[in-house]
């Protein structure tokens, strides 16, 4: 079964997978707490990149207000965790269907109507900005002064809750990461992804052929949509406050695309490369400068742009194909 699934992967390439999959589960053994914490904001993005990437990567439909079904993950599960006691697992059962739904009737609205390229881009932004200033008046989980969890006990571990030390929070989201790295390996491999790949390529002969492409972009929406809403619930149980402005916003939608398109649209490897590459020199450059004692306000915000362009320019198919070719691992080859 594991041949089958990793068929086409070089035997190389699959060893570099195992080493580093062994090298992130004995990392909470090894680093300290400052470094544990950066690593799951890293594999917080590579998981929500990945599910990201099923949208745009596989079925080319752009979403820019992804921060969406964040949102109404995080704060379906909070509060049906702080309201009525509700465990984040239970939580779960509830935010996908939320999440899907609302990514159901984006897709309709937008498929059905013919609204793509661009305009699909912006009903998305739409969508996320009705819910930001929505949940800003939603006095029942705290508007815009914010939905606050029980602070966690850091001394143990209680999974059931999802309240505990950062450790079991790392390990939450490596299991994400690599179910999510499966299930993506699984559908490129699939009858679905290969009609996905179609439409990406193009809709018009892709729909000439028989596909139907409107139910197979709406598959990849909700299926999306479906999967970003987990990480919502783990946004809101690892941090344990949310405030709209901070969930919806336009900013944190372009953050959680970042990591696909510098990794590489499209590819396995990319938004976990993407993530690493990103979060990890945005937080050595901030360590540099709180070194120096130096405050650059936005600098974050500069670095990001600062790593797009170089990719537009120099690597437009993103890090991950350019380093696949140097490892001979097949070029754009996930």
């Amino acid at each position: 079964m594991i041949a089958a699934l990793f068929e086409g992967v070089l035997r190389h390439g699959l060893a570099l997978l195992v080493v580093l999959f062994a090298a992130l589960l004995a990392a909470p053994y090894i680093v300290n707490s400052y470094l544990l914490a950066i690593l799951i904001i890293i594999l917080y993005y590579a998981y929500v990149g990945q599910a990201w990437n099923i949208m745009m990567g596989f079925a080319g439909q752009l979403s820019l207000g992804h921060a969406l079904y964040v949102g109404l993950g995080a704060y379906t599960a909070a509060a049906l965790f702080v309201k009525f006691g509700l465990s984040p697992w239970i939580g779960m059962l509830a935010a996908i269907p939320v999440a899907m739904t609302a990514g159901a009737i984006i897709g309709f609205l937008a498929f059905r109507f013919r609204v793509g390229g661009v305009y699909f881009a912006i009903l998305t932004i739409a969508f996320a900005e009705f819910a930001r200033v929505g949940f800003d008046h939603f006095t029942w989980v705290g508007g815009s002064s914010g939905f606050f969890l029980p602070v966690a006990n850091y001394t143990t571990s209680d999974l059931w809750t999802l309240r505990g030390r950062p450790v079991m929070f790392y390990y939450l989201i490596l299991t994400m990461v690599v179910i999510a790295f499966v299930l993506c390996r699984i559908l490129l491999r699939s009858r679905i992804g290969t009609f996905w790949l179609a439409i990406r390529e193009d809709e018009e002969a892709a729909r000439a052929i028989g596909i139907d492409t409107f139910r197979y972009k709406m598959y990849a929406v909700v299926l999306s949509a479906g999967m970003t809403s987990l990480a919502g619930v783990f946004f809101a149980f690892y941090y344990n406050n949310l405030f709209p402005e901070q969930v919806f916003n336009i900013a944190r939608s372009i953050e959680l695309i970042l990591a696909p398109i510098i990794g590489g649209i499209g590819t396995l490897f990319g938004p976990i490369l993407g993530a690493f590459l990103l979060t990890g020199l945005s937080e050595t450059m901030h360590a540099i400068l709180q070194g120096l004692g130096v405050d650059v306000p936005g600098a974050k915000q500069v670095f990001y742009g600062l790593c797009l362009l170089f990719v537009v320019m120099a690597l437009p198919d993103g890090v991950w194909p350019w380093v696949a070719r140097k490892l001979g691992l097949g070029g754009r080859k996930p």
